[in-house]
């Protein structure tokens, strides 16, 4: 897994395909939650095949650890309005098959334990 920072908008993919995938399961509700995050973040075409590879050759015990660390690349370039945004699209992607996994609520904690203040 390379070091390098990414910015919030692509740590923001990487964080909603993790969280789509921690089920094993990825709906076409949860596709359409993707694809309507890229059109807003990604006004013009842009080519992610490199960001899937990415993400596709992490094994399930790495997802945890990626997500952490593109979740704390989103969390240093984006502004409060946009965290809570991309909570949104994370609240939609675990809910949009009707049903919230362990793992999914899993990450959702991470989620809002580190950017929801106390």
């Amino acid at each position: 897994m390379p070091n390098n920072r990414l910015n919030k908008t692509i740590a923001g993919y990487h964080l909603l395909m993790i969280l789509s995938a921690v089920d094993f399961r990825v709906s076409w509700a949860e596709d359409k939650v993707i694809r309507d995050y890229l059109v807003l973040e990604f006004p013009f075409q842009v080519n992610l095949d490199k960001q899937m590879e990415v993400i596709s050759r992490l094994k399930p015990d790495e997802w945890e650890g990626h997500f952490l660390k593109v979740m704390d690349d989103f969390y240093d370039d984006a502004t409060d309005d946009e965290r809570k945004k991309l909570l949104r699209y994370a609240l939609a992607i675990a809910s949009a098959d009707e049903v919230v996994t362990k793992e999914e609520n899993h990450y959702l904690n991470l989620l809002f334990e580190q950017w929801e203040p106390a």
